[in-house]
């Protein structure tokens, strides 16, 4: 007898594979946006069928962002400063970790097996994915870190599960929303740590761009053949 699939707390946009998934991708989105802001890049990655991914795009949960006046919007954790290490509300950042590991419980309950989960994330986005795939027991099939920074470098606790994780680290060197230095730090910091990271950066601002989106494709096609 098998249990049913514990629902997630958060909302979710998903995109099915032709046939049945045999690997998944669950994508953040940056701060303000939702889980419909990826959705049109999967038809320009230009994966072969029989890679049969199933991509997840979780909308965040609504939150004051103090840095925009205490405005709502979709916020995976409130920023407090806009400083090069970006003061942040950490304990928002974990829980929002803690909602997302929601969706890879249930891929694995639907039958996904741990090492053919990616995680992924834009800006915020790829700050909780840092947390969530660095921190988690069981082991992942690989981390996109996109235009983003690693906020939670210095409470995180690493775990030995993910210790061979394979990390896409993409960012802007024209970027005026996270400065490149903060991906490139994290690239260092990770590389110290034995990681294995493919650190890339584009002539671009804080957004994708079709060089970035053919290299995605190329890490995706390699991490899931």
């Amino acid at each position: 007898m098998t249990s049913c699939s514990k629902t997630p707390t958060l909302s979710a946009v998903e995109i099915e594979p032709t046939q049945p998934a045999t690997a998944s991708v669950i994508w953040m989105h940056g701060l303000g946006a939702d889980g419909n802001d990826f959705r049109d890049v999967i038809p320009a990655l230009k994966l072969p069928n029989s890679l049969a991914i199933r991509f997840i795009f979780p909308n965040a949960p609504k939150l004051p962002v103090t840095v925009n006046n205490g405005f709502v919007m979709p916020a995976w954790y409130d920023i407090l400063a806009m400083d090069i290490d970006r003061k942040i509300d950490t304990e928002q950042l974990v829980n929002s970790a803690k909602l997302i590991n929601e969706f890879v419980e249930r891929e694995i309950e639907r039958g996904i097996v741990s090492e053919r989960i990616i995680i992924a994330g834009f800006s915020q986005g790829g700050a909780v994915g840092y947390e969530l795939a660095l921190s988690h027991s069981k082991p992942l099939g690989g981390l996109m870190a996109l235009s983003t920074y690693f906020a939670t470098k210095d409470t995180i606790t690493f775990n030995a599960a993910n210790k061979n994780l394979p990390i896409f680290i993409a960012h802007g060197t024209y970027d005026g929303i996270v400065p490149p230095l903060l991906g490139e730090q994290a690239n260092q910091l990770l590389q110290e740590k034995q990681y294995a990271t493919d650190y890339k950066t584009y002539p671009m601002e804080h957004s994708l761009c079709i060089e970035q989106i053919d290299d995605i494709s190329a890490w995706l096609q390699d991490k899931l053949a």
